[in-house]
């Protein structure tokens, strides 16, 4: 180490010294999360569906690229996105109208989505989905991504201002939930009947799912939170639940109501083939450009978006600029490399998975038997959603905070089994629906007409946590995994689509959650 003109010199060996237990933890928090899930569905893959890796040498590559992505994304989003919407979320009630606030935060919910890891995932999966016997699905998701994203945003533009609005005013979570509920069932009994609308129900249940991931869900907790406590607004303990909720409803909503009106006017094409969809091959250089552009077309508008604002309209200065800024390259870095591992990793492992699946029960290869190789393949989309859940990172602070509301009376540990058990029993419905080719609607509009009277008798601290949860189980692991591996399963199967499994393994937590709150609440008066 050498010190010239006020700066420190160090040495190669100095700067590993340093780096390698910064990077290594960040690594390592990564490696944690994602590996018993890959280790899991490679075990079933190669010795209980007795399936075939074509090319491990990408898919190594390819798992690899998705962690060090991870890393760098997560650690850019802790040095770069999180001070800023801190910061003008304090500022900003401070020294603009209320119409000024409810447009920021519009915005910063859309920008938030788009730059959401996982949002890529929904064009990567187009190419999977049977043009034959889907044609309305394949076209909306090849040739309308840009209309599906966008809905997507909007919905959490709308969820970020009612969320902020009820962050102020104190409204009950019960109050925004039912009237956005009833209409999202109305539009899908709706798409129910018309046989050609049918297979978009899951892919916009799902995108509920997408958008509650490690972008949009801490920045708009941290602006909200913020503006609660800048407008001196009082804090129950439950400031920043119930956002997730809103955001996970009206994009659903959204994509519902835009998929009906581009049926109806004739703008999906009907009559699509493959041919007409599919590009030419790409070669890796290709590949690797779009990766970095598509990042950077994501991160940067936001980035500047927020920058512009502080700098010029609420006229502050940030303190930490160095420190944002290796944020923002952070960001632009592993959602790219990010992007590169979903294409030759995670999406290609789901999709064989899924695809390998239906040997156990269906022929020619039967290996387990009609009946018990269903069972198989039950028991391993129960695990695999159980498990996943388990490692979760965010259901762990979500288990804390429930915790440290309820006085000890809902217990950590009580908090994330169950939702645990509630991802893995939506997750072998969602199988369920596949094998057996049952509509969608058949099962979500039942479990959403029982949700509502739950939620009717539960304690307001409940319906918060209890439809909070769901939000925390769809990660930018497990929302591509489980994709994959539905779209996997119907195209081996007779499934119309693989969509519809992350919205089951949504709604199943919801009724375990409120359904042990509400024991645990009767319990906690009888001995009291």
């Amino acid at each position: 180490m050498s010190r010239k003109s006020g700066r420190i010199k160090l040495s190669t060996v100095e700067v590993y010294a340093i780096l390698a237990p910064y990077i290594g933890r960040m690594f390592k928090d990564q490696l944690k999360a994602c590996l018993p899930i890959v280790l899991y569905l490679l075990f079933f893959l190669l010795v209980v569906f007795r399936g075939e890796m074509t090319n491990p040498i990408s898919f190594i590559p390819g798992i690899l690229f998705v962690l060090v992505g991870l890393m760098f994304f997560m650690e850019g989003l802790r040095l770069g996105l999180m001070p800023f919407a801190e910061t003008i979320g304090n500022t900003l009630p401070k020294k603009a109208t209320i119409y000024t606030l409810l447009g920021f935060t519009f915005l910063v919910g859309v920008g938030a989505t788009l730059a959401e890891p996982a949002i890529g995932v929904l064009k990567t999966v187009g190419n999977s989905v049977d043009y034959k016997r889907a044609p309305l699905l394949y076209d909306y998701l090849l040739n309308h991504t840009n209309t599906l994203v966008t809905m997507v945003a909007i919905g959490v533009g709308v969820a970020t201002i009612l969320g902020v609005l009820r962050f102020v005013k104190q409204w009950p979570l019960k109050y925004l939930i039912f009237p956005v509920l009833s209409a999202i069932l109305i539009v899908t009994a709706y798409a129910h009947f018309v046989p050609e609308l049918r297979s978009i129900i899951g892919l916009a249940w799902d995108c509920g799912g997408v958008t509650t991931g490690p972008v949009t869900v801490p920045l708009v907790l941290a602006l909200g939170i913020g503006v609660t406590r800048a407008r001196g607004a009082s804090d129950t303990g439950m400031s920043g639940f119930g956002v997730v909720t809103l955001a996970s409803l009206f994009p659903i909503l959204f994509v519902m109501l835009s998929s009906v009106y581009l049926y109806h006017t004739g703008s999906i094409n009907m009559e699509v083939t493959k041919l007409a969809s599919e590009s030419a091959s790409t070669g890796v250089g290709t590949i690797i450009t779009d990766a970095f552009y598509y990042a950077a077309r994501a991160i940067i508008p936001l980035m500047l978006f927020l920058y512009l604002f502080q700098r010029f309209l609420l006229k502050e200065k940030n303190p930490r600029g160095n420190e944002i800024l290796l944020g923002i390259s952070f960001c632009l870095i592993g959602m790219a490399i990010f992007n590169l591992g979903l294409g030759f990793g995670l999406t290609p492992l789901g999709e064989k998975v899924g695809a390998a699946a239906p040997n156990s029960f269906a022929p020619p290869e039967m290996f387990y038997g009609a009946m018990w190789g269903k069972v198989v393949v039950l028991l391993f989309a129960f695990f695999l959603g159980y498990g996943a859940t388990i490692a979760e990172p965010a259901l762990n602070a979500l288990g804390i905070a429930v915790e440290n509301i309820t006085q000890g009376a809902f217990k950590k540990y009580l908090l994330i089994h169950s939702v645990a058990f509630g991802v893995g029993c939506g997750i072998t419905l969602g199988v369920v629906k596949m094998i057996f080719d049952i509509p969608l609607a058949y099962f979500l509009i039942p479990m959403y007409l029982l949700l509502i009277p739950i939620t009717i008798i539960s304690s307001e601290e409940f319906v918060n946590i209890g439809w909070d949860s769901a939000g925390v189980t769809t990660g930018p692991i497990t929302v591509p995994l489980v994709l994959a591996m539905g779209l996997g399963v119907s195209c081996a199967t007779s499934a119309l689509d693989g969509f519809g499994i992350i919205s089951l393994a949504s709604v199943c937590p919801i009724i375990v959650v409120l359904t042990l709150g509400n024991y645990v609440e009767r319990k906690v008066r009888k001995t009291s």
